[in-house]
């Protein structure tokens, strides 16, 4: 590493060390399922409903967050955030009632939200052209390290006399770390050149040992924009179709089927005949190959560009599905070759999707309204995880295992015509480039 990149690389890892807390909590819940459904007396419903909440909040936070960051600042959002992490985990640890409970989850997932709306966006603003692919992207992978430390910590307590307690409140000890590392973090300097402290904006540039030259057609916001013409301006013109764009990206990563994946791993691998033990050691499985492809796609997305890992990605995993629908339909291919399909599957994802998704969109908006323009894409994205999240376990305990990932493989061909027509390549570009060629500077 260059010593003039450590600022940059050390301010980074503080920064996803949200995203960490983003998988814990999203995971964490997949070892607490069948204890929270015996200890509360639930139904298919209800139960999809506890899961389900963190996203509800992750909606509201998402469609909240991108919007104060462009306010207030994005360092300020996050250090919310973390409290919001520490409150839920402590809330979800002791709650006595199935409405606690959801409470504290819905508290949870509104720091969730907000975090998966402004990390993004900070570290693209901060990073050069050349590594911005890979540091965002970085962001992914602590989310996918904080799911298998999830799982991993699910199958520990998995004996536990309170186990579903302490799975959901174990996210409280990376809150306290990620909250007092906020303290030394700058704020984006692209953020202070738009409110105009551009002296500021300056020293954080020389500390994250960044070329100013990067930042020299970043321009302050004029004191006539207000915040209500800015987000107006969203649904007009260019902006709209670039809009559009970004957020049905976002909608086909989740509508895809991850976080029913993510959060039912146990559940899905009992259905095809695995015990309750060995379910769990099978989610592990996931969330390492979650986490190795996602190393692959930290390497590859600033050499290969995004488009490419984006159509492999939707290739693989429509095969991948297509046989995990296999393995419900003929009883003697499930076991092993459900694991298989749920592991290729999270491969492909891993490797493309998956990170992504949050690089292109943290691109493709301009520097004037991107934390607001990603509030309503990562929005949307939430709604659609809960949604999947939400009715997964009615569709699947109802309509069998083929129909529910027949749903999902049916989006993944569509989201791979869609990236193939509509996602433009922006590899190794500046930001302001980018909103140049796309005509947003306009």
């Amino acid at each position: 590493m260059k010593k003039n990149n450590q600022s940059l690389f050390l301010y980074t890892f503080i920064t996803v060390l949200g995203g960490l807390i983003f998988g814990l909590n999203m995971a964490g819940i997949s070892g607490a399922i069948p204890f929270i459904r015996e200890y509360f007396g639930l139904d298919d419903m209800t139960l999809g409903f506890v899961v389900s909440i963190l996203t509800i909040g992750c909606l509201c936070g998402a469609i909240m967050g991108g919007r104060f960051g462009d306010q207030f600042g994005r360092k300020r959002v996050m250090l919310f955030s973390a409290i919001l992490f520490i409150i839920s985990s402590v809330g979800c640890s002791v709650s006595s009632g199935i409405y606690g409970l959801m409470i504290f989850r819905l508290i949870g997932g509104f720091g969730v939200g907000m975090i998966s709306a402004v990390v993004p966006v900070y570290i693209s603003e901060i990073s050069p052209a050349k590594l911005r692919g890979t540091l965002v992207s970085y962001n992914q992978l602590a989310v996918v390290i904080g799911i298998l430390i999830a799982y991993i910590v699910d199958y520990i307590l998995l004996n536990n006399e309170n186990n579903w307690r302490m799975m959901l409140g174990f996210p409280l000890i990376f809150s306290i770390v990620y909250i007092l590392l906020l303290f030394i973090l700058p704020e984006s300097p692209r953020w202070l050149y738009m409110k105009g402290q551009t002296d500021k904006a300056g020293r954080t540039i020389e500390k994250l040992g960044l070329s100013k030259q990067e930042f020299d057609n970043v321009t302050p916001t004029g004191k006539a924009e207000k915040d209500g013409m800015q987000l107006k301006s969203l649904f007009k013109g260019k902006l709209a179709k670039i809009l559009i764009i970004g957020s049905l990206l976002a909608a086909f990563q989740q509508i895809t089927g991850i976080n029913v994946i993510i959060n039912y791993a146990p559940t899905i691998f009992e259905m095809t005949g695995v015990a309750g033990d060995t379910a769990l050691i099978q989610s592990i499985y996931v969330g390492i190959v979650n986490l190795l492809f996602t190393l692959v796609a930290v390497w590859l997305v600033d050499r290969l560009g995004r488009k490419v890992l984006l159509l492999c990605g939707c290739a693989g995993m429509i095969l991948s599905l297509l046989y995990l629908i296999y393995t419900f339909i003929v009883p003697s291919a499930n076991g092993i070759g459900a694991l298989i399909a749920v592991l290729c599957y999270i491969g492909f994802f891993a490797a493309s999707l998956a990170p992504v998704m949050w690089v292109v969109t943290s691109e493709i908006y301009p520097s004037r309204i991107r934390g607001t323009a990603m509030s309503v894409s990562t929005g949307i994205s939430w709604l659609c995880t809960f949604l999947t999240v939400q009715f997964f376990p009615w569709i699947l305990n109802n309509l069998g295992g083929s129909i529910a990932f027949g749903i999902f493989a049916a989006f993944s061909v569509v989201a791979f015509i869609f990236i193939l027509v509509y996602i433009p390549e922006t590899k190794g570009k500046s930001l302001e480039q980018i909103e140049k060629e796309l005509g947003l500077n306009e």
